[in-house]
This record gives structure tokens, C-alpha cells and sequence, in this order.
């Protein structure tokens, strides 16, 4: 029965996704934000057309598939427009993105679960996620952030199968490094993720050092005894705890070089369709441009710190427009609720890890070292970018706070102190309620003025 109820409420938050995502879905009929160049890129791949792009194509390719199967249904004239160079319906260029965007709290329910094998804390990750609108408004709109995402997930979802294989099947090492690859093949800090994995193998190389003194002066019998004379009764059903078994120079290699393939080969259509730069100077091409982007309000109004994600004190207006008292407005924006507890979550991880002493490798450890290495692997690195960057690059290191979130909540409501399970409760219903009322900034639904202003509760997310 527990098994039946998990998956049956995980099919139902994958419902609540995919309507949210395709409801309305093409009530805009113009090219909103940066469909300007994915869409029209996109389109510009089934057209022959030959143009740059100053981030690698996989993105776009999935849009061109999209945008050629939904050419076969038939759209109002309203839904209809010429802005991607072609006659296509907004439905046509968005309808893929809304599918994948669906599938996000489920990619994090997998890892969830296979992170501490807890149901619970599956189901809470998911709806966390479910609940927030940065991932609803990434997937509505022809956009490439929510791939990153995904296949930064899938990434990490299948480096966990394979840490928890006693085989430690190969083929889930190679699936691992083929989603990093492609991840990087989305825009470059898809990077991110992969860096998450390296620095995790690498601190279970060096908790093997505290875990096996004696054997690790001697590599040959710490393999002996590992792998061949008693791997069975060291080996954990916690897949990080398995991080100390591993040869560390071995899986970096292998996913350097799979991920790396993955990535080359992912260009090859693209540059047999524009042929004015071999693989090298594209990727020359595509750092020179962004070296050379400024920041700040004169390059683009919605560039913001790094440092002021974490509690989101710039998000983007995506769309706007006012007619008749009557707003229309699309904000790239997460929960806040969500937003502001998960921040204080993940820095509440990172400072127990700091302070404990005790059981430092035990499976929890494990679990909150890689929730926490993974969020400031996809934020760190944002401190040496020195071109214009926006909220929408924090949903990387954002999905992985959530996840500290849900720890948190997971552990309140199986308390046995009512003041815990009180907590629970309550931070699941405050983010549920903050969701629904900043659903119309989410969905673009109209506002009066009132209303519009009643949602920016802050000067700077206007």
C-alpha cells in the first residue's frame, strides 16, 4: 500500500505540472523574452537559414522537434504569427518545453529517493518543486533553462544507480557522463553539475583515508580487501557511502571523456548546417562573445549579483503589458516562501557541517555533504562571471536548496515532537498559499493594478 500511495501521488503532482504548464499556453502570441532567439533559432535549423548562436544548439534542436510535430496540428489565427521567420503557432514552439518542464519533480522525487531512500522526503522534494514558479515559467516559454535541469538531474540520478549497483555496472557510469555532456551542450554552466560529481568523488577518496587508515598506504590491499575479499559486507545501500570504494582517477576519467564526446557529437548538425566555423572557433566564438558582454542596467534592466539570488532581490518581468487597467504580467520569479526557507536551510546544512564533529561519513553526512556541494557548485562558480547575469541562473544551485528544504520538512513532520510536526505543516502550507498567490504573475493571468502591486513586495522586482 505505501508503494501504491507514493506512486500514485507522484502521478498526481506530474498531473498538477503538465496542466499548469499547458494551461493558456498560447495566450501570447509574440515571441516572449528570450524566444527572440531560441525559437527563432530553432526554426531557423528546419528552414536551412544559417545563423549564430552564442550558446551551444542542443536546446534548440529539441524546439526544432517540437516545432516540426506540433506543424501538424492545426492552431487559431490568434495563436499564429511570422516572428520565427516562418508561419508557426505559439503552441508549436512551446508545447515541448511545457512536456519536459513536468517531468522535473519527478527527476527530483528519483534522486530523492535514491539519495536516502525515504518516500517521504521523495514526495516533499517533488512538490516543493512543483510548487515553485521559476520551474512553471522556464517550462511555458521556448527557453532553454529547464534542459540544464533536467539533464543535469538525469546526470546525477544515474552517477547514484551506479554508485548502488554491487556490479557497479558501467553502462550507468556512461549514461551519467552522456547527461553531463549534454547538459554542458545547453549552455556551458550545465558544467556545474558534473563539478558537483567531481568534487564528491573526490571527498570520498578522501574520506577512504579516514575509513580505511591502514589499507590506504597500500593501495593494493586496500583493493583486495574492498573489492574482492569482502566488498559485499562494506558496501552500503547508501549509494554515497559507496564513494569511498571507488578508484576516483578511474570514474573522472570516464566521465570527462564520455561527457566530452557527448558534447562533440551534439554540435555535428549544427555545423554541417553553418559551416563558417569549424567545432574550435565555435567554442572560441562563443567565450569571445561573452567576455565581451558588459553588465550592468545600461547593458539589460534585470542584470543582477550573484549574491542576490539566494534571496531573490532581482527576478525578471519575461512579459508585460498594461491595456485598458488591466495588467498582464509573466515573472520569472520562484516561490518565495520556498525561496527564503530553502536559503536558510541549505546555509543551516553547510553550517552543521561546519560545526559537527561526529559520524562525519555516516550516510546523513553522505547525504547533506552532497546536497550542499552540489548548491555551491552551481552558485560559486558565478563569482568570476563578469558579464550581465540574471535570477534565472540560479535555478541550478536553487533546485539542490529545495532539496535541503525538503530535508528539513521531511525530518519535522516524522518527529515525534508536535512542535516539529507543527513546523512541517506549516511551511507546506505557507508555500502552498504563496504559490496560488503568485500564480497569475506566474501564468500571466490579468491583474488589476492593485493586485499587480499587491505582488512585488519588493521595489526591485519590478
Amino acid at each position: 500500500m505505501r508503494v501504491f500511495w507514493y506512486w500514485s501521488t507522484l502521478f498526481v503532482i506530474f498531473l498538477f505540472s503538465l496542466i499548469l504548464r499547458f494551461w493558456n499556453l498560447g495566450q501570447f502570441n509574440e515571441l516572449v523574452f528570450d524566444e527572440v532567439y531560441y525559437a527563432k533559432f530553432a526554426n531557423d535549423y528546419l528552414t536551412n537559414t544559417h545563423f549564430f548562436n552564442s550558446h551551444p544548439p542542443l536546446s534548440q534542436y529539441i524546439i526544432a522537434l517540437g516545432i516540426s510535430l506540433g506543424s501538424f496540428f492545426d492552431a487559431s489565427s490568434e495563436m499564429v504569427n511570422n516572428l520565427t521567420g516562418s508561419m508557426r503557432s505559439t503552441l508549436s514552439y512551446r508545447w515541448i518545453n511545457a512536456l519536459s518542464g513536468a517531468f522535473i519533480p519527478l527527476l527530483a522525487a528519483a534522486l530523492a529517493l535514491k539519495l536516502t531512500l525515504r518516500r517521504s522526503y521523495s514526495i516533499i522534494a517533488a512538490f516543493l518543486i512543483s510548487l515553485d514558479g521559476i520551474f512553471l515559467v522556464e517550462s511555458r516559454y521556448a527557453l532553454n533553462n529547464i534542459y540544464i535541469v533536467i539533464f543535469g538531474l538525469l546526470g546525477n540520478l544515474f552517477f547514484l544507480i551506479y554508485l548502488s549497483r554491487r556490479s557497479l555496472a558501467i553502462k550507468y557510469l556512461i549514461l551519467s557522463g552522456i547527461f553531463f555532456g549534454a547538459a554542458a551542450c545547453i549552455k556551458w554552466n550545465g558544467l556545474w553539475f558534473f563539478l558537483g560529481v567531481c568534487l564528491m568523488i573526490i571527498l570520498g577518496f578522501l574520506a577512504s583515508f579516514w575509513k580505511y587508515p591502514r589499507e590506504i598506504k597500500k593501495p593494493e590491499k586496500l583493493l583486495q580487501k574492498v573489492i574482492v575479499e569482502n566488498y559485499s559486507s562494506v558496501f552500503s545501500k547508501y549509494p554515497l557511502d559507496n564513494l569511498t570504494l571507488i578508484n576516483p582517477l578511474y570514474h573522472l576519467l570516464i566521465l570527462t571523456v564520455i561527457g566530452i564526446i557527448t558534447y562533440s557529437i551534439l554540435w555535428i548538425p549544427h555545423l554541417i548546417m553553418n559551416p563558417e566555423y569549424d567545432f574550435w572557433e565555435m567554442q572560441y566564438q562563443i567565450l569571445n562573445y561573452h567576455e565581451n558582454i558588459k553588465s550592468g542596467p545600461a547593458v539589460h534592466p534585470y542584470c543582477s549579483t550573484w549574491y542576490s539570488w539566494i534571496l531573490m532581490l532581482r527576478p525578471i518581468a519575461y512579459y508585460y503589458k498594461q491595456s485598458n487597467h488591466i495588467i498582464h504580467d509573466v515573472h520569472s520569479m520562484a516561490n518565495p516562501i520556498a525561496l527564503w526557507l530553502s536559503t536558510l536551510a541549505v546555509f543551516s546544512l553547510l553550517l552543521w557541517l561546519l560545526l559537527g564533529k561526529k559520524g562525519l561519513f555516516s550516510p546523513n553526512n553522505w547525504i547533506i555533504t552532497y546536497i550542499v556541494i552540489n548548491y555551491l557548485a552551481n552558485l560559486l562558480p558565478w563569482i568570476k562571471v563578469t558579464r550581465c547575469i540574471f535570477f534565472y541562473h540560479y535555478i541550478e544551485a536553487y533546485t539542490f536548496s529545495l532539496l535541503a528544504l525538503a530535508w528539513f520538512i521531511d525530518g519535522w513532520l516524522t518527529s515525534s515532537k508536535i512542535v516539529f510536526k507543527f513546523a512541517g505543516v506549516l511551511a507546506l502550507a505557507l508555500i502552498t498559499l504563496a504559490f496560488i498567490f503568485w500564480l497569475p504573475i506566474y501564468l500571466g493571468s490579468p491583474l488589476s493594478q492593485d493586485e499587480f502591486n499587491q505582488r512585488m513586495l519588493l521595489q526591485s522586482w519590478i
